[in-house]
């Protein structure tokens, strides 16, 4: 169900799994573990995300090629928002909570925030399908299709806006 965490218990060392033994500390190392997992999704998700630029420059090149220079800008907004909203899904916060914050972050929280992260998922695919499209649209339908791979970008990022509300305790 959580193929990360599950890899990265999978791979403790000896002394790892000795010290999970330790009253009290396995449950700080397996907070730690699933901030890990988490960061590590985030980061293949921002990846993937960020690998739509290259159809973005596609579409740019399309553009100029064709003539249809009133389409840069369209471009460039959308490869503006996809960077931006990469780098926050990627510097996104990862859990932690000061001693004498109001709202703790504990495990349930942390698997909330996992199983979140996982459904990010389906935003970024919607990106990639968007981006795609513009790119087989060629220099005489991309500026029609073009306004599908912002909204797609802004979706995902309103839905970042949602794992901070998770982690805030709001959701």
């Amino acid at each position: 169900m959580e193929p990360i965490l599950d890899k990265a218990r999978a791979g403790e060392n000896a002394l790892e799994r000795l010290a999970g033994a330790i009253p009290g500390f396995k449950g700080y190392r397996e907070r730690d573990l699933r901030r890990d997992a988490d960061r590590q999704q985030r980061e293949y998700l921002a990846g993937r995300l960020e690998a739509n630029r290259k159809a973005l420059d596609e579409v740019a090149d399309q553009a100029t090629r064709g003539g249809v220079l009133d389409a840069i800008n369209d471009v460039e907004t959308a490869r503006k928002r996809l960077d931006r909203v990469a780098a926050r899904l990627r510097y996104a916060a990862r859990g932690y909570s000061g001693f004498f914050d109001a709202v703790k972050v504990d495990e349930t929280v942390l698997g909330r925030l996992y199983q979140f992260d996982l459904s990010l998922l389906e935003g970024v695919e919607a990106v990639r399908t968007a981006a795609e499209a513009a790119r087989a649209a060629g220099a005489a339908g991309m500026r029609s299709a073009l306004p599908a791979v912002t909204a797609a970008v802004d979706a995902l990022d309103a839905r970042l806006n949602d794992r901070d509300a998770i982690l805030r305790g709001i959701v």
